[in-house]
């Protein structure tokens, strides 16, 4: 049996998953919250399995309530229910947690369907959920590669170099990602350094995560 906690601050729609989840003899919905507070509340004295989270409520959003509840068991699944409007919130309900998305639209077979995989540990995102989430992540780099290049003056082939340093791949692994020689890559990394005005590898780091 799957215990679900369900929350939502518009009643109606909480009592209508409700009603659904009750169809299906796999779930028992162990209780409903009405914000992100109550939620955390519920979920730490309830100790569901499986949390279906509205993402816009009062007093504390479904974005924090998620980071909570993981911070309290991180064995709880947490599924965002949003609307498609909810953009700025996707990636930071996934960095927080959460399991993935579903439409507030999604039919009861899909909604039955999506706590089972949810439970069973798979990743919940509609198609047009992961498009946005691939669009947003596109931006963020975007915005960090005009950030490096108006900052420090590098140059389009030193900021993928940057990046892939921030991220903790070394020389080698630089030079055999960008077909470059192990010479070509130092000296593009020995660049970056004096252009960050560093020494080395921790220090270049340090400052590129400050800058980004």
């Amino acid at each position: 049996m799957i215990k679900v906690l369900l929350v939502d601050d518009q009643k109606i729609l909480a009592e209508g998953m409700k009603s659904v989840l009750e169809t299906c003899s796999d779930f028992t919905v162990c209780g409903i919250a009405g914000d992100g507070v109550e939620a955390v509340a519920l979920a730490e004295k309830l100790k569901p399995d499986v949390v279906l989270m509205d993402i816009r409520m009062p007093n504390m959003n479904g974005v924090v309530a998620t980071k909570r509840i993981k911070e309290i068991d991180e064995n709880i699944k947490i599924i965002i229910l949003t609307t498609f409007d909810d953009s700025d919130y996707i990636l930071s309900a996934i960095n927080n947690g959460a399991s993935g998305y579903l439409l507030k639209d999604i039919g009861s077979t899909a909604l039955i369907d999506a706590i089972k995989n949810a439970y069973a540990g798979d990743t919940i995102l509609p198609s047009k959920i992961a498009k946005k989430i691939t669009d947003a992540a596109m931006m963020v780099s975007s915005d960090k590669e005009i950030k490096l290049k108006k900052l420090f003056n590098l140059s389009d082939r030193e900021v993928e170099i940057a990046l892939m340093l921030n991220d903790g791949f070394s020389n080698r692994q630089i030079a055999a990602a960008m077909k470059l020689s192990d010479g070509t890559a130092r000296n593009y990394i020995s660049s970056i350094y004096s252009k960050l005005g560093v020494d080395g590898r921790a220090a270049a780091v340090i400052k590129l995560k400050e800058k980004m």
